[in-house]
């Protein structure tokens, strides 16, 4: 957000009209006029200038704040205009990400796959932000993971892990995501089965002998289970690879803070380019899995079987939140690699590159190793 002079220290700026206003999250230094932004240590907005901090303040109650939306009228698209945001962003020719950049950079490299990108004038009009999960780890930290983690991996070129070491920094990118509430209510048919033993008469070499035999009963069952879902997450990006951001799974939802632009000072937001509905069809499949179990739960006995599932649900809610990812894109011999940090606990995810040098010296190594005991085998044998 740029320079506000209605605006108060330490408090979030008003909503604005989201068809005349672009967020653009930066924060002027009262001292010398730099650029403040989010510092995980100390959780104030900092200047790396000159030293200034500056406590982030609230007029909202945490509850009222992060208030659920209504489903359906997302899905309709009757939001009001209080709930809708213009970021400017640029998308990438490469892996079609949406990343903010701010106004006076003009070309940049994809913090996602490395591809150099030229800043244009493109806006995203999306739904904003309820909540964010602020960054609770300093860059240093994160990058000494990656580090870490690159480390162990042993087939890894010794090239990309020197690249990676020269200490170049890694880009701070909040990532959209989609939570979903709903309370379901459902009715099914199915079977319960018993498992009892007969005995058999079977003949083995000739002998005559006696086996059980495991058969199941089945019989017929119905029943109700009704469960709410709180927050089931789902990815609102297609930038990285989903198995990359599952691996970083937990996220401590409990600690989500209001959303507020200062808390993006600093840092890259990503637009989301997973649509609500999308997301709720994910989040969805989500739900029907738990119900699945839920419902063979309630069948008991030793095995199930479902016949017929009719699920109502209601208190339909969802929010877009943003969670913390530190994110490194490095290009190495024509090929981009890609490792992330969770922003809040240091789990590292990645591209494992393999090293076909170490790999055919440990094939050499292993036959080397297996000739020289299957030698010592025969002499002593």
């Amino acid at each position: 957000m740029g320079p506000n002079p209605s605006r108060t220290k330490g408090q979030p700026l008003p909503d604005l009209d989201p068809q005349t206003v672009l967020q653009e999250h930066r924060f002027p230094c009262d001292t010398c006029g730099s650029d403040l932004r989010f510092d995980p240590a100390s959780k104030d907005l900092k200047c790396d200038h000159c030293g200034y901090s500056e406590p982030i303040g609230t007029v909202w109650t945490k509850a009222r704040a992060i208030a659920e939306l209504d489903l359906r009228r997302g899905l309709s698209e009757t939001l009001g205009t209080a709930e809708m945001e213009v970021t400017r962003v640029s998308r990438c020719p490469n892996c079609a990400a949406q990343v903010e950049f701010d106004s006076d950079t003009q070309a940049a490299e994809c913090p996602f796959c490395a591809t150099p990108v030229v800043v244009d004038t493109g806006t995203h009009r999306h739904i904003k932000p309820r909540a964010v999960l602020p960054f609770a780890l300093a860059e240093g930290v994160a990058r000494d993971a990656m580090k870490d983690w690159l480390g162990s991996l042993w087939f890894a070129p010794n090239g990309l892990q020197a690249y990676a070491r020269k200490g170049r920094q890694m880009d701070g990118i909040y990532v959209p995501y989609w939570t979903y509430d709903a309370q379901s209510d459902t009715r099914y048919t199915g079977e319960r089965g018993t498992v009892y033993y007969e005995t058999h008469t079977v003949m083995r070499d000739g002998k005559r002998e006696q086996v059980r035999v495991a058969k199941v009963r089945w019989n017929h069952a119905s029943g109700r289970v009704a469960r709410f879902f709180d927050d089931v997450l789902v990815l609102g990006s297609r930038s990285l690879p989903k198995s990359f951001t599952d691996a970083l799974e937990p996220w401590d939802l409990a600690a989500l803070e209001p959303y507020a632009p200062e808390y993006l000072a600093g840092f890259r937001a990503e637009g989301y380019t997973v649509a609500l509905d999308e997301g709720f069809d994910e989040a969805r499949a989500k739900m029907d899995a738990m119900i699945q179990r839920d419902i063979k739960f309630d069948i008991g006995g030793d095995r199930q079987r479902i016949h017929t599932v009719d699920t109502d649900l209601s208190e339909m809610t969802f929010k877009h939140i943003l969670l913390p990812v530190w994110l490194a894109a490095y290009k190495y011999r024509g090929k981009t690699y890609r490792f992330v940090v969770n922003g809040r606990t240091g789990r590292v995810q990645g591209e494992r590159p393999y090293s076909a040098i170490k790999i055919t010296v440990a094939v050499i190594a292993g036959l080397i190793a297996a000739g020289i005991i299957g030698y010592i085998y025969a002499r002593n044998g």
